[in-house]
């Protein structure tokens, strides 16, 4: 096993009450930005590619201050979490894995789950394959993984939005290709792709630190490596735990028929859509999004308000 423990997104200042620390979760140690009380239900929130823990900062107040003990990790392979060698050490038990060891050295039985981008397919894997360590499930621009593959294989649309796990599959040109002129092509990226003045430069200063760890690139770009070879399948279809999909509309990697679709391996699932939001809803909706979460934490969902689809979900 390979382990950095130099700069990255965890050098910013962390806001008021949070603290970092590294936390052994079998396999490998996390970097964890951990906030609120001790005694509140706990609540696990996962970045997607390409960012980390910091992807959240706006969230550990709203979090924390509603009653819940927040738990945001570096996911393994990112910024100053461990980065095991190797592409097998980024399969879907594995990341999977992680969370529920993570859940462990809390010493909780169960957790809510917040997922975003490639966090969201971390929260829907855990959700299929250990229900019981899940008390909720929240899913932010990532659909479920059977809808995923299925609109992979027959949607000549989605094909082009995912042409980067195409490339991401050649051997070492990531790797040297992306961190010329100061990470330029990551940055346009997500600039491009999100509403004008979403990142600032301060963000991307954190974000390009977090990349520039030893090994971090080579572990992110791993994920898509091992999820291509692997080909996972869930042990099974149904979500039964309280569900609930965040999705902004204008997202220009994933379709928003997939956010839907979804609900239809839910047994308790709830839609939001943000018509005028991108993949980065998170960022440019913190206020809405925050609030979403802890109704749907709490369970405070006016079911009156909520108009049942085709398929009985509810879709806020």
């Amino acid at each position: 096993m390979s382990t950095s423990s130099g700069v990255g997104c965890s050098d910013v200042a962390l806001p008021t009450a949070a603290d970092g620390r590294m936390v052994d979760v079998g396999d490998v140690s996390l970097y964890v930005v951990e906030a609120g009380p001790e005694d509140g239900e706990l609540v696990v929130l996962l970045h997607g590619f390409p960012e980390c823990w910091y992807a959240w900062a706006d969230y550990i107040r709203p979090l924390s201050e509603a009653g819940y003990r927040v738990v945001i990790p570096d996911q393994r392979g990112y910024n100053r979490s461990d980065k095991p060698d190797g592409v097998n050490a980024y399969r879907m038990d594995e990341l999977a894995g992680d969370i529920v060891g993570l859940i462990d050295a809390y010493g909780r039985r169960r957790a809510h789950i917040v997922g975003h981008d490639w966090g969201g397919a971390v929260a829907w894997w855990v959700a299929l394959t250990d229900e019981d360590r899940v008390h909720s499930l929240s899913v932010i621009n990532l659909p479920h993984p059977s809808v995923f593959a299925r609109h992979l294989r027959r949607d000549p649309r989605q094909q082009l939005r995912s042409w980067y796990v195409l490339f991401f599959q050649l051997p070492k040109l990531p790797e040297l290709l992306t961190p010329l002129r100061n990470w330029e092509t990551l940055h346009r990226v997500m600039d491009d792709s999100a509403l004008p003045g979403t990142f600032s430069p301060t963000d991307f200063e954190h974000y390009r630190t977090a990349w520039s760890a030893p090994g971090a690139y080579n572990a992110m770009v791993n994920w898509y490596r091992a999820l291509v070879r692997e080909r996972p399948t869930p042990p099974k279809q149904s979500v039964g735990v309280p569900t609930l999909v965040l999705w902004g509309a204008k997202d220009g990697f994933l379709s928003r028929q997939m956010a839907r679709e979804s609900l239809r391996y839910c047994d308790d699932g709830h839609l939001r859509v943000f018509e005028d939001a991108t993949h980065w809803v998170h960022h440019e909706e913190p206020v809405a999004v925050a609030h979403c979460l802890v109704e749907h934490l709490d369970d405070r969902w006016r079911t009156p308000n909520n108009t049942p689809d085709e398929a009985g979900r509810r879709v806020i």
